[in-house]
């Protein structure tokens, strides 16, 4: 490489770049998914029906309490492979929409005992899920930087 052009620091950056944000996205998409996953392996032990009855005393039906497996298991496995990954992070963004709504409501306006927003971590897994669905899975996923939804 011929590092007396004036463009050879800019072929360089750019590559440097893209590979680092690769790695970043890796990370992003790897916590988020395995976070994500511990909630959803705890629905698969203990079931859906605390969820069920929280959707029925907001009028809606029961069933929808199943769609938490598609958020918290098949949505964060997708995100961690790379597979349909912007469609995975919306779901899970979803998600916790829903949770917020259903659950935490009353918590939106307030602080932790140490100070921090009460719903700081349910804001960070939206705000992670919002993050991936933007910045796709990149190189280091199954469907690759190029693959659809990636």
């Amino acid at each position: 490489m011929d590092t007396t052009s004036p463009g050879a620091a800019a072929r360089t950056t750019v590559t440097t770049s893209y590979a680092t944000d690769d790695y970043g996205k890796l990370l992003l998409r790897a916590v988020l998914a395995i976070l994500i996953l511990f909630h959803g392996l705890s629905k698969l032990s203990g079931g859906v029906g605390p969820i069920s009855g929280m959707l029925q005393q907001a009028g809606l039906p029961a069933v929808f309490a199943y769609g938490v497996y598609v958020g918290e298991v098949i949505a964060p496995l997708m995100i961690l492979v790379g597979i349909f990954t912007r469609l995975a992070a919306l779901v899970v963004a979803v998600n916790m929409v829903v949770a917020l709504l259903l659950v935490h409501t009353k918590e939106f306006f307030t602080l932790s005992n140490t100070g921090g927003w009460a719903l700081e971590l349910q804001g960070m897994y939206l705000g992670v899920a919002l993050a991936v669905a933007l910045l796709g899975a990149g190189r280091y996923s199954i469907g690759g930087r190029e693959g659809r939804f990636n």
